[in-house]
C-alpha cells in the first residue's frame, strides 16, 4: 500500500502570501498536487498537512481515498512527523511530496514508486545541467563548481515505510534539522536513489515561480 503525505503548512514568508493557495491555471496551487496524488492509481491514501484554514479554501472533488488532514509543526520535519503518526498501518511505502510543487506527473510518482521498490529509497530529481559558480556574501564569484554528478532534489521522494520511521526517530532523538527525507536517511547511512524527472517540477517560492509554472503547464499540455 502506498500512502502519500503532501507538506503544506509552511507561511510562505519569502512570497509575501500564502503561495499555496496562489491561483495556477485556475486553481490553488496545492490543489494541483492534491489532485495528481488522488488520481494516480498507486496511492491508496493521502495525508495532507497544512492549517486547518487553508485547507478549508480548497474545493476538492469526492473521492473514495482516505483523505486526512493534520497540523504541520514549527519546522519541515515536524510536519512530516506528523503526516506519519496518521499513516494507516497498513502502509507498506510513503511518499512525502511538497505542496508547493505542482507540476508532479502521475508518470513520476509512478516511475519513482518503482525506483524506491527496487532501492527502499527514492527521489525524482533532475541533473544539474548549467554552469554552477560559488559566490561571496556580497554575490561577486569566488570559484567554480563542478556540477558533474551534481543533482536537483525534487518530491516525492518514496520510501520504505519501516526505514522511513527509522530514519525520523533518528531525527527526534538527536535533535537533528533536516531539509528533505533523503537527509534524514543519510544520518542513519541509508543512500536514495535518484529517479530523474525529464520535466522540471519547480518548487514555488518567489512570485516569479507563478508566471514559470504557468507557461509549463500550458506547454505539456
Amino acid at each position: 500500500m502506498l500512502s502519500a503525505i503532501i507538506v503544506a503548512a509552511g507561511s510562505s514568508r519569502r512570497m509575501g502570501f500564502d503561495k499555496l493557495m496562489a491561483p495556477l491555471a485556475g486553481i490553488p496551487v496545492l490543489q494541483h498536487s492534491i489532485q495528481t496524488f488522488l488520481l494516480c492509481p498507486a496511492v491508496e491514501e493521502l495525508i495532507l498537512v497544512c492549517p486547518e484554514e487553508r485547507f478549508a479554501q480548497l474545493e476538492l472533488q469526492p473521492t473514495d481515498k482516505p483523505l486526512i488532514r493534520v497540523d504541520g509543526g514549527a519546522d519541515r520535519h515536524n510536519s512530516v512527523s506528523n503526516g506519519l503518526a496518521a499513516l494507516s498501518p497498513n502502509s507498506r511505502w510513503v511518499a512525502v511530496h511538497d505542496g508547493a510543487r505542482p507540476l508532479i506527473t502521475e508518470k513520476q510518482i509512478l516511475s519513482t514508486l518503482a525506483a524506491a521498490k527496487d532501492h527502499q529509497a527514492a527521489t525524482s530529481a533532475r541533473r544539474v545541467t548549467e554552469t554552477v559558480k560559488r559566490a561571496d556574501q556580497n554575490q561577486f564569484i569566488q570559484s567554480p563548481v563542478d556540477r558533474e554528478n551534481l543533482w536537483l532534489m525534487e518530491t516525492p521522494q518514496i520510501f520504505d515505510k519501516s526505514l522511513l520511521l527509522k530514519s525520523y526517530a533518528n531525527v527526534e532523538s538527536s535533535g537533528s534539522l533536516v531539509t528533505d527525507e533523503v537527509s534524514a536517511l543519510e544520518l542513519i547511512g541509508v543512500p536514495t536513489f535518484l529517479q530523474p524527472n525529464a520535466s522540471p517540477n519547480l518548487k514555488i517560492t518567489f512570485p516569479e515561480d507563478l508566471a514559470l509554472a504557468e507557461h509549463l503547464l500550458t506547454f505539456s499540455a
